[in-house]
């Protein structure tokens, strides 16, 4: 039996833990307002909705001939109404939806960065690993890289984010949200590393 542990499996096994994880912390009414939002989101919704209003109309022009009772005359005031207290409710559920969303992206954003912050200070590491073994193999020219120096030091995340502080300062205000954004997931990492 192998006792080693696979990467890949291991990795994966990880990233539906964290996935189990905000599944598990979402309440019914999550649930019920993101199965509505997927119906919602179908061709099927847009046909039904179509063809309710044009059976509305159709009756409503037609009741009059065919002596039935009219419940909406032109200019159908109680279409127009149903139209938008439905186009307010799915506003609000879509709404109430993008956020969990907008969480989960923040959530993973988060881990982006740690990770790739992880992954630079492992390849900085590498870099300055082969420099050394470069210097001390006899058969390979002694030669000074500075690229190779400069890569071989890990990114400051303080400096990083100083850097980033100064470019919102600078930045023209349409162009601030994303790196406000940038500057915050940054902020965050650093916070959580205290």
């Amino acid at each position: 039996m192998n006792s080693q542990i696979d990467p890949v499996t291991e990795t994966t096994d990880m990233i539906a833990a964290i996935y189990q994880k905000a599944e598990d912390g979402v309440d019914w009414h999550q649930r019920s307002v993101e199965r509505v939002v997927a119906t919602l989101g179908r061709p099927m919704f847009l046909y039904v909705v179509l063809g309710s209003i044009a059976l509305w109309i159709g009756y409503n022009e037609l009741a009059p001939r065919e002596h039935w009772r009219l419940f909406d005359s032109p200019p159908f005031s109680w279409l127009q109404g149903c139209i938008s207290l439905g186009g307010l409710l799915i506003a609000i559920v879509i709404l109430i939806s993008q956020n969990r969303q907008g969480k989960l992206a923040e959530s993973r954003a988060q881990l982006d960065l740690q990770v790739n912050l992880l992954a630079e200070q492992k390849v900085a590491k590498l870099i300055a690993l082969v420099e050394e073994l470069r210097r001390d193999l006899p058969s390979v020219r002694d030669r000074r890289d500075l690229e190779a120096e400069a890569m071989a030091s890990a990114t400051n995340p303080e400096q990083v984010l100083a850097a980033l502080e100064e470019k919102v300062r600078e930045a023209a205000p349409e162009s601030q949200g994303p790196l406000t954004a940038a500057v915050d997931a940054l902020r965050d990492f650093q916070n959580s590393k205290k």
